[in-house]
């Protein structure tokens, strides 16, 4: 809501005043009074605006404007008396009056007093009367000769008052009051009245007091119901502002208000100095030079090359030093000149440069009135270029600053109600005021360097008195001695002036509440020009009180020096005045500190840059201590104690002293002097260093300004024993944002001894909601840690956590904690042994187990392997092989290595069947899930690799047992498996062990090297060929012509190799059958088989190769019944191919029933007969030899047969089919073969069974 309210001046500016519906320009009217300045206005009751002006004739010319918002015309009306009554009343006027200076009724001061619905206009002439009129009435009501209440002197009466003034003010309790100032040659009188009204509608004046004044020029007054303010020139032509209560002041002392006083005329630059950063740091002191008065200096200086408008404080800096620097430059016409002369004219310039500004800021300063708020009280001086406040000042600040000739004696009492001991601090402060205007520049250079060098001021002050004591040249010495004689207990003043301005309090001020107060009130002192007269005043006090604390440090040394029993009071005990010395100690650099805060610069900081500061504080949970504001720095830059007031103080302030019940101002209105001076009050205490809050260091920290805050804790460090842990802290925070991350890590741990003790260390160890609770130093140190962790500085958390491990011996908790954060950092570092070490160390088995994990992946990740596979894992060896597998099987097998470690962790520690296991189950994932070239490569090096572990072992324990299928891993945290329809799968039963010895390892490498030749030959079939059981496989490799593997790898897993000659005679059938295409691929599977035992020639083709393949593969590997070679016919003939004659007579020999049984079968009638005539006649012994017949029919030999069923099947299908000739032929030589057959076999046996009987 804060932010929403605006002020009622917000979209006031000058276009504003320009836009013509804003102002209206009064045209030239006859008998208006030339030359007259007196003029008066105000709004009517309905709205209008309206204006009185004298006119020439005596009269008032009052000009109407209409409302703003409605539509009118101008009126004007002018009041005058009837010449009757203006003869009675000026009948005895001198004509002198009349005739020089025009109507001697001239109004030279108007006033107005507005009522509901009529307004009396108050007109101070030219023949020192006071008229009344009623502008509703158009008449006058009442004329007053103020010379009746003034000395009169024949000189006066004749004169033209042309220097009297008028003012009025009203109250409701006490009416309408006038103010009049009779202006007279080399004097003046104030002369007040209150105004009577009888009830016959007469008014009368009724005189309150009269005033004199001195001899100085008036410029202005203001008038209130109790007090005169007025602003006068002196004869020096200073500004000089007095006020006096006309009603309490009897001796009609006037008050003095101690104005800004200017620059100082000259600058003085030490030789040790550069001039340039000397006089720009004079004239850009904060409050010293106004941006107008610097800124048309620099117009003159630079000759009016260009004008410079609206320029921020740091461009304006950078234009003046350039500017400065061109005019030196230019006049430099010498090559060469000594530093001397260098240093010379730099002064000379730069001086030049400092007088200009000077004179513009000396006119833009002149006051040319005084404004007095009625409704708070507030005075103000508005000056040509700028607009001052009067602010209230204390009574010892009073009465240090005024000399002697203006103290009065009632000042005294309002001290103490003792009157006696309110003279002895009168006095004592009149010896102050002594000491301080006998100090020179360079004395004072002395105490202003012991404060900034961090030296003992009593030290300072102590040498600062030899340098009086020595210069003495108008015996100062003696007045201070004597003033000393009439102070009756020096020691008792002195304590009493301490207390007054020590701002020291017992506890901390309380925290602001939220501002839900009245909306009036939430920006209340919050606009710049309001923080700017705070913090001023803040500035104002502090120096005034330092300056009446070093010399009080002056006058104690001096009173030390002294020794005089009748001096110190009676013979005050000597440690008295050592107490009160270290007392005063201290308040002097408390408001050395608070004048510096005052006129330090704050830095403009990026957005970026306190965006990344919040993120900081928000580690410590303090980002609600500032906002994330910026101020673009325009007329005036922004002191770090304007920042403070501006973003924290002001609202703690103004909650305290507006909504806490029993303060004064609850329920009072906001009277500019009462609040004014209850917010400076506040808010010195919030800035005074010896308190426990610890708001502006912490203001300036959440607002960036690190360079500010790393100075005010080195002048606030060597003296101030309050917040020393807070202001530790707060400086490590400096260099941390310096980059110094080793210092700031020693002032974070010089500030743990204070937890606990401090307000600020104890709001930054809060813990958090559900956070575990530990001591607060643990606490403290996890803030810092964290802190540390953000800005990116591992080595600081390992040292500090270190330190922390100390404190938390008994806390096995925190100990984790911190174990599992050094570990993380030495991690990070790439420090493994270290954060190894760290990981044993741990006692939380979970935190131990999540660190053991993190190691794992962040080395792998880097391919530090040789450190993962030699740490010794002592009692976490079981861990870091789960971990190890959990990842190797979680993880894609060709981007990470996990098996492959594991395999080394257990080569490393000789644990050879578990490394066969690994690499095993490796191989068969590879086969599985990388189904590229790459993978069956490596899969048949794991298997190689298993291979070697398992003959590293005794043969009796070279086993493996065989690794689960990748489906069925159990890996914690996995999520329950559902069927198809969303139900939970079964849990399938424990399954049967296997257990793999090396012979099954081997045939597992013979496969999957098979299928690396697979794939390499054919890349198309690595999708299939990774998973395929030696079955498929032999149908792939015969698909892509690969023979001789396909025989190898039927042959290792003793599998027959029916197929391989399917696949071959399949091969042949379609090289026969195919064109030159086929040719020319048959030549490439042709050269993967081993074709060396063939011959091969120019004529010979590739089907005559295939089918000399297929007859060597059928010599070569023989089998039981003649399998291969029933196979080869049973597909020749399945594709209606003829038996080529090298494969008839090879079968013949083999199984000549089969093949007679095979071309039945086909329905090869001829071929089978002729096949039956040949193996009758080889059983006869015609060419037995072709049939493997060994020993034909013969009475001597064995028994010999014929395949009778398979002949009778052939005779039966020849006489089936008598309608061709041909078999019929066939079946009549067929069945005469078989009778010549029969008769000799009938012979052999006769024969044989003769031989046998």
């Amino acid at each position: 809501m804060e932010s929403q309210i605006q002020s009622v001046f917000t979209d006031i500016g000058k276009i504003n005043f320009r836009d013509p519906a804003n102002y209206y320009l009064i045209p030239s009217m006859p008998g208006l009074a030339s030359n007259s300045v007196a003029s008066a206005a105000w709004l009517s009751s309905e709205g209008e605006a309206l204006f009185a002006l004298p006119s020439a004739a005596g009269g008032i010319f009052v000009i109407k404007l209409p409302p703003h918002d409605l539509p009118g015309t101008v009126s004007v009306v002018e009041l005058k008396q009837s010449s009757v009554v203006q003869r009675f009343l000026t009948g005895w006027m001198p004509t002198a009056i009349r005739g020089d200076c025009g109507p001697s009724d001239l109004p030279i001061s108007l006033s107005v007093h507005c009522l509901d619905h009529d307004a009396f206009l108050f007109a101070l002439c030219q023949d020192h009367k006071l008229r009344m009129w009623s502008y509703k009435d158009q008449m006058c009501l009442m004329v007053a000769d103020l010379l009746e209440f003034m000395p009169v002197s024949r000189d006066l009466r004749l004169a033209a008052g042309t220097g009297h003034r008028l003012r009025l003010a009203f109250s409701q309790s006490l009416g309408l009051y006038l103010g009049v100032y009779m202006h007279a040659p080399k004097r003046g009188q104030f002369c007040v009245f209150q105004l009577v009204s009888t009830e016959s509608n007469r008014y009368s004046l009724d005189h309150i007091s009269s005033l004199f004044s001195s001899q100085e020029t008036l410029v202005d007054f203001a008038l209130t119901s109790a007090e005169i303010w007025a602003l006068w020139h002196n004869e020096e032509n200073q500004t000089v502002v007095k006020y006096i209560n006309f009603e309490q002041n009897v001796a009609g002392q006037w008050n003095q208000v101690f104005v800004q006083p200017l620059p100082e005329e000259e600058v003085t630059v030490r030789h040790d100095q550069d001039p340039r950063e000397t006089y720009l740091e004079y004239l850009f002191m904060p409050g010293r030079f106004t941006n107008a008065a610097i800124q048309k200096a620099l117009q003159i200086f630079s000759q009016g090359t260009e004008r410079h408008m609206d320029l921020t404080w740091d461009e304006l800096k950078k234009e003046v030093t350039l500017a400065v620097e061109n005019e030196f430059q230019g006049s430099v016409t010498e090559y060469e000149c000594s530093p001397e002369e260098f240093w010379q004219l730099q002064v000379e310039f730069w001086s030049k440069f400092y007088a200009c500004c000077l004179q513009y800021q000396e006119a833009l300063s002149r006051p040319l009135a005084l404004h007095l708020n009625p409704y708070t009280s507030m005075v103000c001086l508005l000056k040509k270029g700028s607009l001052s406040f009067l602010v209230p000042c204390s009574l010892v600040d009073h009465l240090y600053l005024l000399s002697n000739e203006h103290l009065l004696m009632e000042d005294d009492a309002a001290i103490l109600d003792d009157l006696e001991m309110s003279r002895d601090v009168v006095c004592l402060v009149q010896c102050l005021r002594l000491i301080g205007e006998s100090i020179s520049m360079e004395m004072a250079f002395i105490m202003e360097m012991a404060c900034s060098r961090l030296q003992p001021p009593e030290k300072a002050a102590e040498q600062i008195l030899e340098d009086l004591i020595a210069n003495d040249t108008d015996n100062v010495m003696e007045d201070i001695h004597s003033k000393l004689q009439e102070i009756r207990n020096p020691i008792h003043a002195i304590g009493v002036l301490i207390r007054e301005m020590d701002y020291e309090t017992d506890a901390d001020m309380e925290r602001a509440h939220p501002l839900n107060m009245r909306m009036n009130l939430t920006q209340l002192y919050g606009s710049g020009m309001a923080v700017s007269v705070v913090c001023w005043g803040v500035c104002k006090i502090a120096t005034i009180r330092f300056l009446i604390c070093r010399d009080l440090l002056i006058l104690q040394q001096l009173l030390l020096r002294l020794g005089d029993p009748m001096v110190l009071g009676g013979g005050q005990l000597f440690q008295s005045q050592q107490d009160l010395l270290h007392r005063t100690s201290p308040l002097l650099l408390s408001y050395y500190l608070i004048r510096w805060a005052s006129q330090c610069l704050a830095s403009d900081v990026p957005v970026d840059t306190l965006e990344s500061n919040l993120q900081h504080l928000s580690v410590l949970e303090l980002a609600d201590t500032t906002a994330l504001t910026t101020h673009k720095l325009v007329s005036s830059p922004q002191t770090i104690v304007e920042l403070f007031f501006r973003e924290v103080a002001r609202k703690h302030i103004v909650s305290r002293l507006f909504l806490q019940p029993n303060t004064s101002l609850a329920e009072t209105s906001l009277n500019w002097p009462h609040l004014i001076t209850a917010i400076v009050a506040d808010f010195l205490p919030l800035l005074w260093p010896s308190n426990p809050g610890f708001l502006f260091p912490e203001c300036l920290m959440g607002s960036c300004q690190y360079t500010q805050l790393q100075e005010y804790i080195r002048l606030l460090q060597p003296w101030c024993h309050v917040n020393m842990g807070s202001c530790c802290f707060m400086m490590g925070r400096c260099y941390l944002v310096m980059g110094e991350g080793h210092k700031a890590l020693d002032c974070f741990c010089q500030a743990a001894s204070e937890v606990g003790r401090e307000e600020f260390l104890d709001r930054l160890i809060q813990p958090e909601e559900g956070e575990m609770v530990s001591t607060p130093r643990l606490q403290y140190y996890n803030k810092v840690l964290r802190l540390l962790d953000m800005v990116g500085l591992p080595e600081l958390v390992i040292q500090l956590a270190s330190l922390a491990i100390m404190e938390s011996a008994d806390d096995w908790r925190s100990q984790a904690t911190l174990r599992t954060c050094i570990f993380k950092h030495h991690l990070d570092l790439g420090h493994n042994s270290e954060a190894y070490v760290a990981l044993t160390q741990n006692p939380d088995p979970s935190r131990q187990l999540d660190c053991l994990r993190q190691l794992v992946v962040v080395l792998c990740e880097r391919s530090q392997l040789q450190d993962l596979v030699e740490f010794p894992y002592v009692n976490l060896h079981n861990e870091v092989v789960g971990i190890i597998e959990s990842h190797a099987r979680a993880v894609d097998l060709m981007t990470h290595n996990y098996y492959e470690l594991l395999y080394a962790f257990h080569i490393y520690r000789h644990n050879y069947r578990k490394a066969g296991t690994v690499m095993f189950e490796y191989g068969m994932r590879l086969g599985r899930e990388v189904r590229t070239l790459r993978g069956l490569q490596k899969q048949g090096n794991c298997f190689l690799a298993a291979i070697n572990c398992l003959r590293l072992i005794r043969p009796e324990y070279a086993w493996i047992v065989q690794p689960a299928s990748g489906a069925v891993y159990e890996r914690p945290g996995a999520s329950p498996k559902r069927s198809h329809d969303g139900e939970y799968t079964a849990v399938p039963a424990t399954r049967q062990i296997e257990i793999l010895e090396l012979e099954d390892l081997e045939k597992e490498c013979v496969l999957a090297r098979i299928r690396l030749t697979l794939v390499q030959h054919d890349l198309s079939t690595a999708a299939v060929a990774g998973s395929s059981t030696p079955e498929e496989m032999v149908a792939l490799l015969v698909r892509a012509g690969l023979f001789d593997t396909a025989i190898t790898l039927c042959q290792t897993f003793k599998l027959p190799l029916t197929p391989v000659f399917e696949g071959l005679t399949f091969k042949c059938i379609k090289l026969q059958l195919g064109g030159e295409a086929a040719q020319a691929e048959a030549w490439d599977w042709l050269a993967a088989n081993q074709l060396s035992a063939l011959v091969t020639t120019k004529e010979s083709s590739a089907t005559d190769e295939a089918w000399r393949l297929l007859s060597s593969y059928l010599e070569r590997y023989p089998s039981q019944n003649s399998l291969y070679h029933r196979c080869v016919i049973n597909k020749l003939l399945a594709h209606g191919i003829p038996l080529p004659n090298w494969l008839i007579n090879s079968y013949k020999k083999v199984d000549a029933a089969e093949l007679l049984r095979l071309y039945l079968n086909y329905d090869l009638l001829e071929e089978a007969a002729d096949l039956v005539l040949e193996y009758v006649d080889a059983v006869l012994g015609k060419g037995h030899q072709y049939f493997g017949i060994e020993h034909p029919l013969s009475a001597m030999a064995p028994m010999v047969w014929l395949p009778y069923t398979a002949i009778d099947q052939l005779l039966q299908a020849l006489q089936e089919s008598t309608t061709n000739h041909y078999n019929v032929v066939l079946y009549q030589k067929l069945h005469d073969k078989l009778e010549d057959y029969h008769q000799k076999v009938s012979l052999a046996s006769q024969d044989r069974l003769y031989r046998h009987y």
